[in-house]
């Protein structure tokens, strides 16, 4: 997959705004069935249950989901290798991949728990068309911005995905943007994603998007799904590393969904405000 791969679809206009940019690659098998709360994704060999007393830095207690009776499995090269994903708490759901020859080893384990919650990065907004540009116009169009536009426009964002219990998913950083004012800010936002759900399909995690339809008669409707895969190198207390093709992000956890949104809010009247006042100056 190449570096394109890296960009998700865009939503439709009906949201006022673009989707998530993140590092992942959408080359996911379609879901099993239609409720991924309780099902697997097509040819996930993953074995869920919850982690039990006696887990320990060399091996891992599991209560399969099925119920069945608990097992031990050696985690010892898994750990060496970085494979132990989140600190293991007694009654944490986890997941594990099974090493294909042994069966009481553990190539790989994710406390699921662990990974779920708000995880965030930052943005930068770029010059409108700056791709098109050269770099001596780039660097010339930026040297003739005030400082106080600078102040104004050029505003880091928070954006992210909140990943819920039962294997749902949100956006974060989201905002409405007016069109007419969005228009004649000189600078644009990466895209965001529409995020409907999450899962785990063989150690990676597999974020799922598309375009909502809002209806006022009925439930809104996604279609052009998307399933985007993520390597998950790293998963700490307060931190998320995903990687895909060679490209990785780093994550850090909130606590609170709306501080970010707010803040987003309030970056973008601020942002529509200034360009509502240009525009009236040079009419």
């Amino acid at each position: 997959m190449k570096a394109k791969t890296l960009l998700f679809s865009v939503v439709g206009t009906v949201l006022g705004s673009v989707l998530l940019l993140t590092a992942c690659s959408s080359d996911a098998p379609k879901q099993v069935g239609n409720n991924m709360a309780s099902l697997k994704l097509k040819g996930d060999s993953t074995i869920y249950g919850l982690a039990c007393e006696g887990c320990t830095d060399s091996v891992v207690v599991m209560l399969p989901s099925d119920d069945s009776d608990p097992v031990t499995y050696n985690i010892i090269e898994a750990k060496r290798n970085g494979h132990v994903l989140g600190k293991l708490q007694i009654g944490d759901r986890i997941g594990i991949l099974r090493n294909k020859t042994n069966k009481h080893v553990a190539d790989y384990v994710i406390d699921i728990d662990r990974l779920r919650g708000i995880w965030c990065y930052i943005v930068m907004p770029k010059m409108r068309d700056f791709e098109h540009m050269s770099k001596q116009l780039q660097a010339k169009l930026m040297n003739n911005m005030s400082d106080s536009l600078k102040e104004t426009f050029l505003i880091p964002r928070e954006y992210g995905f909140y990943l819920k219990p039962e294997w749902e998913a949100q956006s974060v950083g989201y905002v409405s943007e007016a069109n007419a004012l969005a228009d004649e800010s000189p600078v644009v936002y990466p895209p965001l994603s529409y995020f409907t759900s999450w899962q785990i399909w063989n150690g990676k995690l597999v974020m799922v998007s598309g375009t909502p339809h809002f209806s006022n008669n009925g439930p809104m409707k996604v279609t052009n799904v998307v399933y985007d895969t993520c390597n998950i190198d790293y998963l700490g207390e307060d931190s998320l590393v995903l990687s895909s093709d060679g490209e990785s992000r780093s994550y850090y956890r909130k606590a609170n969904l709306n501080d970010i949104n707010a803040r987003a809010r309030a970056i973008e009247a601020m942002r529509s405000k200034k360009a509502l006042e240009e525009t009236k100056v040079q009419n």
